[in-house]
């Protein structure tokens, strides 16, 4: 035999209590970047929630008597579109917040009926553009990207008309409750489309 041979030993197999230590750190390793993925995604959706643009938003009578161009906005807790926009709708808040009034009307709140039926909201979320004297200009309704209704906004600043009016996007289906008047009739049903 000469030097320059190497011998060829078997090679030990890995024991039992090796691969057992071995799967258990993946194990563990993977949990911790599902967790840490998981966590990442989720304070990325909730940075700006409905609550706090509501809580942060004009009372509608002051709205409509100030003198400013009005956004509102008839969303729902429940409605994903809303939950989707509602970051966009943060910072298009707090780039115009001194030349617009932003308004959020819950449609779930029934004193908000009046404004519903008068605006035919049948899909969230349902936006109404309102001139210096509270008059409606135009209305777009579901998911509307940030650059377009920013568009719209800085043409309802100047009073010019809107690029994008009557837009619409993707909607949470919604129905108005009906008023304990007695009148079973919808007054939104009749001649209305249906926006899909």
């Amino acid at each position: 035999m000469t030097t320059d041979q190497t011998v060829n030993t078997p090679t030990k197999p890995e024991s039992n209590f090796g691969r057992r230590v071995r799967n258990l750190l993946i194990v563990i390793v993977a949990i911790i970047l599902s967790a840490a993925l998981f966590l990442g995604l989720r304070t990325q959706t909730t940075s700006v929630s409905l609550t706090q643009l509501d809580a942060a938003s004009t009372p509608l009578e002051v709205a409509v008597s100030n003198d400013k161009p009005s956004l509102v906005e008839f969303y729902a807790d429940w409605c994903t579109v809303c939950q989707k926009m509602a970051p966009d709708m943060a910072q298009l808040k707090q780039q115009y917040a001194d030349k617009l009034n932003f308004v959020m009307l819950n449609v779930d709140n029934t004193k908000w009926l009046p404004e519903m039926l008068k605006y035919r909201v049948d899909g969230i979320p349902h936006f109404v553009f309102l001139g210096k004297q509270g008059e409606g200009i135009a209305e777009a309704i579901g998911d509307i990207p940030r650059a377009v209704m920013a568009s719209n906004l800085e043409a309802l600043m100047t009073g010019s008309p809107l690029p994008y009016a009557q837009m619409s996007g993707k909607t949470s289906k919604f129905s108005a409750p009906v008023s304990a008047g007695g009148n079973q009739d919808d007054p939104r049903s009749h001649g209305s489309q249906v926006v899909n």
